[in-house]
């Protein structure tokens, strides 16, 4: 872990939106026993509710202004610091240029690219544009040899989903409760919160027949006896899908897959889908799914998972399929060959495959598992944090590692290269 910087009482960090619930909140108290100044630019009565002591600061202006706001907020405050939750939101990515602008150090949060155990921490833009994506495999190689700390096995302990539904729940009631203080709120994703609260109640009604369903699918599947290829489903409202992908929606996605599914699939293969843990059927998956079954031939063929465990599905796949999902990561780690449409941190020919999608699902190529270990160790040693922003416990795990992360001089990146310089080339083992 880095040093920390000696002017702490000199630093003001700005938060924008963030994950939901209080990580923001409780990382910004952390911050303020270490001497910082914090304060909390809020786009809406949500961002009001889990923000906890000073430095509260209501935007209720229309969007257009929010670039002269940040700037007159930044100078007003003293800000030298911003931080947000993911790079892709158009507020957030107006707040980087400016944050670039103005000489601020940026810090962004993400769901980590080796979930569930870790978070990520960058300080610049996440995911496709992370700055890990700017070192080769080579140069990985050599800061791991000389500079990299002992890595240690996961806990044993899944990830926070409950957590992360409780929290998003919160959000949205207290937006539904009321967010008429702030009349220049939009969305960063559509549909607008009241749509998102009818999908997601309507989700809760039918979850008790939908349960008994993914059950059935799911023994069908894992006792079939038949070769399979999983197809790893996002959130077509995502930005990560949007952003980062070729296709503007699942239909798009989905045809392609199936096209060269029917194509290349020897007879006896099968295609499982696993949706997304938090799909809503805001685009419904199971007539697109029936319809594309139907329209290329592979009735019996094809299986579609609402939910379950992804690694018991990985344990047995012969590949994986996805636009950019971080779910791919598990794939990788067991050597599952893996076809990716988008931009992704992993997006490496040693690990993704270009073949045409009927030739891998014909014979799909093996990623080089040496290469992948380097490059995993690597994140681990840099963006990756662990511990988690929702449940109580991982929440107090992450908290208790950022404060000297956000301050010290060094970003991750730079961290890792200077112990390397610091080691003078000595070997790092890796703990297995």
């Amino acid at each position: 872990m880095g040093a920390v910087s000696t002017s702490t009482k000199d630093r003001a960090f700005l938060f924008l939106q963030g994950p939901h619930g209080p990580f923001f909140s409780g990382l910004a108290r952390s911050l303020r026993l270490a001497g910082a100044r914090c304060f909390r630019l809020g786009l809406n009565s949500a961002d009001e509710l889990f923000w906890r002591g000073a430095g509260f600061l209501a935007y209720r202006e229309p969007v257009s202004a929010f670039t002269e706001t940040l700037r007159h907020c930044i100078e007003a405050h003293g800000i030298t610091d911003l931080v947000c939750y993911g790079s892709s939101r158009p507020v957030h990515r107006k707040a980087l240029a400016v944050a670039a602008e103005m000489g601020l150090t940026p810090h962004v949060f993400e769901e980590g690219y080796l979930r569930p155990y870790w978070v990520t921490y960058e300080r610049g833009p996440a995911n496709a544009a992370s700055p890990a994506t700017g070192y080769s495999l080579g140069d990985m190689e050599r800061l791991m040899r000389a500079g990299a700390p002992a890595l240690y096995e996961a806990p044993d302990r899944w990830g926070d989903m409950r957590a992360h539904m409780f929290w998003g729940a919160a959000y949205h009631a207290r937006l539904l409760a009321g967010n008429g203080r702030y009349p220049g709120f939009v969305p960063h994703r559509s549909p607008d919160y009241w749509a998102e609260f009818r999908l997601h109640f309507a989700k809760l009604l039918l979850a008790p027949g939908r349960g008994v369903v993914r059950g059935a699918s799911s023994l069908r599947v894992r006792h079939g006896g038949f070769p399979y290829h999983l197809v790893l489903l996002q959130l077509a409202h995502d930005a990560n899908f949007l952003d980062h992908g070729p296709f503007p929606n699942q239909r798009g996605f989905l045809e392609t897959v199936f096209r060269g599914f029917a194509e290349g699939a020897p007879g006896h293969h099968h295609l499982v889908l696993k949706a997304h843990p938090l799909e809503d059927g805001r685009e419904p998956l199971r007539p697109l799914i029936r319809e594309l079954r139907n329209a290329y031939g592979l009735q019996g063929r094809v299986h579609f998972l609402s939910g379950g465990k992804l690694a018991r599905l990985l344990d047995t796949a012969r590949s994986a399929v996805t636009v950019n999902s971080t779910a791919a990561e598990q794939a990788l780690w067991r050597s599952l060959p893996l076809r990716a449409f988008g931009n992704a941190v992993y997006s490496r020919p040693e690990f993704v495959s270009n073949q045409a999608v009927s030739e891998f699902f014909a014979n799909p190529h093996t990623p080089d598992r040496e290469a992948y270990l380097t490059y995993r160790a690597f994140l681990l040693a840099t963006s990756q944090v662990s511990g988690g922003f929702y449940g109580a416990l991982s929440r107090r795990k992450l908290l208790r590692q950022m404060p000297d992360l956000m301050l010290a001089e060094q970003d991750p990146y730079e961290r890792l290269a200077r112990n390397g310089s610091e080691a003078g080339g000595q070997h790092i083992y890796l703990v297995q």
